[in-house]
Parts: structure tokens; C-alpha cells; sequence
């Protein structure tokens, strides 16, 4: 691969790289009763990131098809698809457009962007955690991350819910997003 040293890390040198599917996992967690946690994924998305010579003026962009969440639970995944939630009918897919990295830290780096659920935008910041850069066995350029962060999914019109008779609702507000991934030079 490719790669540049840029304040003590090896990162790829310019260009865009999209998300490689087969090794990326766009998954979020949501408390159920107050009580535990459930975990669920996206199984269809494209993204593309586009490594600028100023790592701190890259930008990213990923598109998620709505109907396509798995929480390996065919009822659930049906009322999270419903209007309820995430109206995957009406508004087939969840987008991300980055407009700025905010600064970093070592391996970390600060993303910032507009995330659109449904018909409503809301600027997000994400953590990203650079995990190094390398070839596949078949000479494909690759580098890897993991991106975390929260949102409250009534600011995004998600707000069904139901209240417990011991006190609080069914769903958490705050949902966390977690990103497991890489990204292949296109």
C-alpha cells in the first residue's frame, strides 16, 4: 500500500476509497425495558471516503438503504420499518454527508456532518478510530476504522414508544451507533 506519514501515523495517500461491504458493519444498540440492551445492523449501504492530502479536510459520504435493518427479530425488524420508526416506505434510505473533521488526537479523529432519518437532517460528530493501513492478499490498498456516536432518535421524528407500569418506556431515546469497517481504494 501506498502510505504517507502524517503526525506520527501511516495513512494512505490522497484519494477515495469506498466501503467494503463484505468487512464493514454498521450496527446500533438501543436499551429495551429500561433493562438491556438490543443490538441490530444495516445489511445494505454504500459509503466512499475521500482521503484529502490534508487528512483534516477528508470527507465522507454513506448512504443506508432504511428497509434493510436486522435486529434478527422478523416482528421487530417489521415495526422498526413501519411509520412508527424509520418509515423505510417513504423514506427508503439514511444518509451521512460530512462536513468538516473537527481536529483529532493520535489514532482519533473528530467527523462532523449531516445525518438525515427520515425527512429531518441533524448535524452529528462521530468519532473515528484510525486502525492502520495495509494490502489484501489480492494487491487491493485497505485501511481500516471504527466510528462511534449517540443520537437521540426523537430529534430525528423516531418517537414512538411505550410507557412501563414499573416506571419509565420501552425504548431508549439514545440510540449508539457503531461502525466496524474498511475501505478499499477505488
Amino acid at each position: 500500500m501506498t502510505t504517507r506519514t502524517w503526525e506520527n501515523l501511516q495513512l494512505p495517500t490522497p484519494g477515495t476509497f469506498t466501503f467494503d461491504v463484505a468487512h464493514t458493519r454498521i450496527g446500533f444498540v438501543a436499551k429495551h425495558m429500561m433493562v438491556s440492551k438490543v443490538r441490530g445492523h444495516f445489511d445494505e449501504f454504500t459509503g466512499t471516503v475521500t482521503v484529502a492530502e490534508n487528512p483534516l479536510e477528508s470527507s465522507a459520504e454513506l448512504t443506508i438503504k432504511a428497509a434493510s435493518i436486522n435486529t434478527s427479530s422478523p416482528d421487530r425488524d417489521g415495526h422498526l420499518r413501519s411509520d412508527d420508526f424509520l418509515s423505510a416506505d417513504k423514506f427508503p434510505e439514511i444518509t451521512f454527508r460530512s462536513t468538516s473533521v473537527a481536529g483529532h488526537s493520535g489514532d482519533e479523529f473528530v467527523l462532523v456532518g449531516d445525518l438525515t432519518v427520515r425527512d429531518v437532517t441533524k448535524q452529528v460528530e462521530l468519532t473515528v478510530e484510525y486502525g492502520g493501513a495495509g494490502t489484501n492478499p489480492w494487491g487491493q490498498e485497505l485501511w481500516g476504522f471504527s466510528l462511534t456516536t449517540e443520537i437521540d432518535r426523537e430529534a430525528f421524528g423516531l418517537t414512538w414508544n411505550q410507557a412501563l407500569e414499573t416506571g419509565g418506556v420501552l425504548v431508549s431515546k439514545k440510540i449508539k451507533i457503531e461502525v466496524e469497517g474498511e475501505a478499499n481504494r477505488a
